[in-house]
């Protein structure tokens, strides 16, 4: 996905339909002068309703249509008939969207599975007709309940990425390149920081037709978790993600220190990143000899399984994949 049509918030209105009005009638045939009260009930409102959908990875679609409004309920009719129920409308979002209220910021609910369902605003129900008003001492009401009025309200939705595996690193770490060799996704690439500035998104392919999904995220800076930079606006995607692979360039000043800003940044933002699995991948190193490489070994992180990777020649990436997906498979 490019970074134009990829879309991971958006605000939207949506109003539900109201009900329909009860119906004051009487019954009236040949032969049956007073036939008594038999207003129907009036059909209920139609209701909004988020429902999830796998093939979508993006709020796109969402951006040049953000107001909803559902049908009004019919009104009810004679012979105790109700009235035609209002039609629901229906939104499909990607899966790890998160709806809060448009107003307090309330997280109201996610949207996590294919084809769920949630009512994000509830239709309102229909009047009932006067035939329930029917008494010993009131044998023929002429009222009927009026429908109740729909609900409206603004919304928000933030989407939270669902891949396997999630980039981290800092711009320039080699992360885009990475994705475009490991899939078919064609991210931005290019010489400056912040080249990717929205998450890229492509579909790993393992042996005996296996895969996984693998994110690129905008590259940290430090302070990121404070809003610098691109701030909280990547930061959350990576919540989701089971594995986080850390990208250093061979090139770095000091690769344990820039490790450790990475993680450091990560456990500001939220403290439960650092439970997920990590792995470290030093990318660039097609500029390294074994000599060189020995002597980064030498700094690696004890906490974190590391290995040497360069998306140009193609090196180590087998290996690469193959770690990623005896963790993804354990």
């Amino acid at each position: 996905m490019t970074e134009g049509n990829f879309v991971d918030y958006i605000k939207i209105h949506a109003a539900s339909g109201k009900g329909g009005k009860g119906s004051v009638h009487l019954h009236r045939e040949k032969y049956i002068s007073k036939g008594g009260p038999d207003g129907g009930d009036g059909g209920r409102g139609g209701h909004v309703i988020l429902r999830g959908d796998k093939n979508i990875w993006t709020l796109f679609h969402l951006k040049f249509k953000r107001h909803f409004k559902a049908e009004h309920g019919g009104a009810g009719s004679k012979n105790r008939s109700t009235g035609k129920d209002g039609d629901d409308i229906y939104i499909d979002v990607p899966l790890g969207t998160i709806i809060r209220d448009g107003e307090t910021q309330e997280v109201l609910f996610e949207i996590t599975e294919n084809k769920q369902e949630i009512i994000l605003v509830e239709g309102g129900k229909g009047g009932r007709g006067n035939w329930h008003f029917k008494t010993s001492t009131n044998q023929t009401p002429r009222y009927a309940q009026p429908g109740i009025d729909g609900m409206e309200g603004w919304y928000q939705m933030e989407l939270k990425l669902l891949a396997d595996v999630g980039l981290v690193g800092f711009p320039n770490a080699g992360k885009s390149t990475l994705l475009s060799v490991l899939t078919a996704a064609k991210p931005k690439i290019a010489d400056y920081a912040f080249t990717t500035l929205k998450p890229n998104l492509g579909i790993v392919e393992y042996r005996d037709f296996k895969s996984f999904v693998i994110a690129d995220i905008p590259g940290i800076i430090e302070g990121a978790a404070e809003g610098k930079g691109l701030g909280h606006r990547f930061l959350r995607h990576i919540e989701r993600n089971s594995i986080l692979l850390f990208l250093v360039p061979a090139d770095s000043d000091d690769i344990q220190k820039e490790y450790a800003i990475l993680l450091n940044e990560l456990k500001k933002h939220n403290p439960e990143l650092l439970d997920k699995e990590r792995l470290l991948a030093i990318s660039k190193s097609d500029m390294l000899d074994d000599e060189l490489k020995i002597e980064i070994q030498k700094e690696f992180p004890k906490d974190i399984s590391c290995l040497f990777i360069s998306s140009i020649a193609e090196t180590g990436l087998s290996e690469l994949k193959d770690k990623l997906w005896q963790v993804l498979s354990n």
